[in-house]
């Protein structure tokens, strides 16, 4: 099994560019099924989306992955289609759970299994299944399976979600555009990899209008049969390596490829725990400071602080004067990495849904595991600031989202390698 071992206490400088989103790619492929020739840019090359094909071809559209562009071209003949998402496929990636919408859109049925992924929480799909019913879909659970059927096709509904989910927003979505008539979702996500979506299904041929969190989708009677989309970048990998310059940049670190307008909350938060950051139109600069003042923040759907950056953000109040609080209300699961944290010497303690951080905190290197994406690039960063070596164990769950990460960061003079 795979390890990192990483050298820490080494200045960063230098420049990153920023990949495409795997959060904005996971969906506007699984909404590729509803076109007939699709060509996809800037998909960044990380294994979600590596087994996401892998579901699209045992679907039986045809894919082809141009690593050297990043680039990926998909075809849909409507030949040997099959509507079934198995286990082997979706237990490691919840997004294969997206499939379902699309599939049931256009060929009104699929099997679909129960989703997998990071540990991180519950997460259930009771808000992905009760929007499809309320647009007409006959659901059961089978043998972990989700069997839906709508006969007929889908039916335009008025549906208000009880509470703010990305992927219930994103499978009801790809279900709406075919359905008869119109459809009204309120309470929903707003994150900008929903807006990337609304973007690509608006290209072939979707009328959508999204106004606060409330989207209007009209009936698509036509597709498109060739589209072109260019990915948004990864606003969570910007907002690790903003973390990483942070905590070690002295000279500053430019981050590229990127617009700095869509991460706010996540600048306005650093910049009040005393980050320097200076914004261009598609760069920031950011700089380590060494007056770091503490905080209090709460998780919350964008356009509030992530809950993807939760475990990041932690490892810079480790070196924060005073005592930093942070409540995490999306996920009930999500301070796995925070033994993980205290075996490098962090001082944090866990009260309910509140992750209470003390500083400054002299980390150094251990030996520890990554049990979830954000955690393991958490001690990531805290294998970077610690004294001595760091060893990484179950880096698997790091190669789900992030891309060329070693390379990116011993570009920047990092100390870093995979044995």
């Amino acid at each position: 099994m795979q390890k990192l071992i990483i050298k820490g206490c080494r200045e960063l400088g230098g420049k990153i560019s920023i990949s495409g989103s795997k959060n904005a790619a996971l969906p506007i492929l699984a909404a590729s099924i509803l076109a007939n020739k699709v060509k996809i840019k800037n998909i960044p090359l990380v294994k979600d989306i590596f087994t996401m094909i892998e579901l699209l071809n045992f679907i039986g559209l045809k894919t082809k992955l141009i690593k050297k562009k990043n680039i990926i071209e998909i075809i849909n003949n409507e030949k040997k289609i099959n509507t079934l998402a198995p286990y082997k496929l979706v237990k490691t990636m919840r997004a294969g759970v997206l499939v379902l919408g699309s599939l049931l859109a256009k060929y009104k049925k699929a099997k679909v299994s129960l989703p997998g992924g990071c540990a991180i929480g519950t997460r259930p799909v009771d808000l992905h299944l009760f929007a499809l019913k309320k647009l007409g879909a006959k659901i059961r659970i089978k043998d972990g399976y989700i069997l839906a059927e709508a006969k007929k096709g889908l039916i335009g509904a008025n549906i208000k979600f009880p509470s703010i989910s990305v992927g219930a927003t994103e499978n009801a979505l790809l279900a709406a555009i075919k359905a008869k008539g119109k459809t009204i979702l309120k309470n929903c996500a707003i994150e900008p990899e929903i807006k990337d979506l609304i973007l690509f299904l608006k290209k072939l041929g979707a009328n959508i209008k999204l106004k606060g969190r409330t989207i209007s989708i009209k009936e698509s009677k036509k597709i498109n049969s060739k589209i072109s989309h260019q990915i948004i970048f990864d606003r969570i990998e910007l907002g690790t390596y903003m973390i990483a310059s942070a905590l070690l940049a002295k000279k500053g670190l430019t981050i590229n490829k990127i617009d700095p307008k869509i991460i706010r909350s996540e600048i306005d938060i650093l910049k009040k725990i005393g980050i320097s950051i200076r914004q261009k139109k598609n760069s920031v600069i950011v700089k380590k400071s060494n007056k770091l003042k503490k905080i209090n923040i709460t998780t919350k759907p964008y356009p509030g602080f992530p809950t993807d950056l939760q475990a990041q953000l932690m490892v810079l109040l480790t070196q924060v004067n005073g005592i930093s609080k942070i409540r995490e209300d999306i996920f009930e699961n999500r301070f796995m990495h925070v033994p993980e944290l205290k075996r490098m010497g962090a001082q944090i303690e866990i009260k309910e849904k509140t992750a209470i951080i003390k500083g400054p905190t002299k980390l150094t290197g251990a030996e520890v595991m990554a049990t979830d994406l954000r955690a393991s690039v958490s001690l990531v960063l805290a294998g970077l600031i610690a004294e001595n070596r760091t060893i990484i164990n179950r880096i698997y769950h790091l190669d789900r989202g992030y891309e060329f990460l070693e390379n990116k960061l011993k570009n920047c003079k990092a100390k870093i390698k995979r044995i």
